[in-house]
This record gives C-alpha cells, structure tokens and sequence, in this order.
C-alpha cells in the first residue's frame, strides 16, 4: 500500500555551473543561468509504502511524516537562495533533477522508526513540469 503526503516550499535559484563561461550556461540553461535567479512555487509529493498497521490501520504516523517534511525539506529550502543557502547547491546546480535528488537524500533515513519505506519523492517545478526520484532509482 501506498500513502502520500504533500509539502510546498518557495525557492530561488540559478541554474548554472560555476566554473563554466557565461556563454556555456546560457547555452545549456538559457535564461535560467541569468545571475540574478528567478524562483517557484515548489511542490513535494512524497510517497510511502508498507503495509498498514493491524492496530492502528495506518502505514505510517501522518502526524510525524509532515514533522519529518517540515524539519528536513520545508524549513530548510523555504524562501531561501537555493545556490547561496542550502548545501549542496552551492556545488551542484538546482535544478529540478538536483533538487528532488536532495530530497530524496534527506528523507531516505528518516523513516527508520517506523515500518514504511520510502517509496518515491515527486517534486512540481512548475504545474507542468516535475520529477520523480524512486525506490527503484536507488537503494533505499
């Protein structure tokens, strides 16, 4: 069984590779390596999967699934400079790849406690564009 719990996050950022000529990254990101940053209205879907529990009837505490979202992704990247102010963007460009991939990196262990695993993170750049990061894209 599957259960998914939704987080939204407002970021900025550029998308560029540091060490690369201005030219270079206009001609790979276009006007996302503009210097100055631009920003969206991010949204998480994460999902779950185990078996719910006899007792209780739950996969997981959703309770303590928004607490983990909150500590881990909202709180950190909300309203921030992703380049400038959450690691490991200052070495990596935040894109839309990047940035679920960190995700996925910071919830991986924290469901430890609890008999779900993680499943998938989705994470909408855009309301047309989003990525998926699964449990068969990495070992969890």
């Amino acid at each position: 069984m599957f259960i998914t719990r939704k987080a939204e996050f407002s970021a900025s950022h550029v998308c560029r590779v540091p060490s690369w000529s201005d030219a270079a990254n206009r001609e790979v990101y276009g006007e996302a390596a503009n210097e100055h940053g631009h920003g969206h209205n991010y949204i998480i879907e994460v999902t779950v999967a185990g078996d719910p529990d006899p007792v209780t009837g739950m996969v997981v505490d959703l309770k303590q699934l928004k607490e983990i979202l909150e500590r881990e992704i909202v709180q950190p990247m909300d309203h921030r400079f992703l380049n400038y102010e959450v690691e490991p963007f200052d070495r990596v460009p935040p894109t839309a790849e990047n940035i679920a991939l960190e995700i996925w990196s910071r919830l991986r262990n924290q469901l430890t406690s609890t008999p779900a695993r993680l499943h998938r993170v989705r994470l909408y750049e855009t309301a047309d564009l989003f990525v998926d990061v699964t449990g068969e894209d990495f070992d969890t």
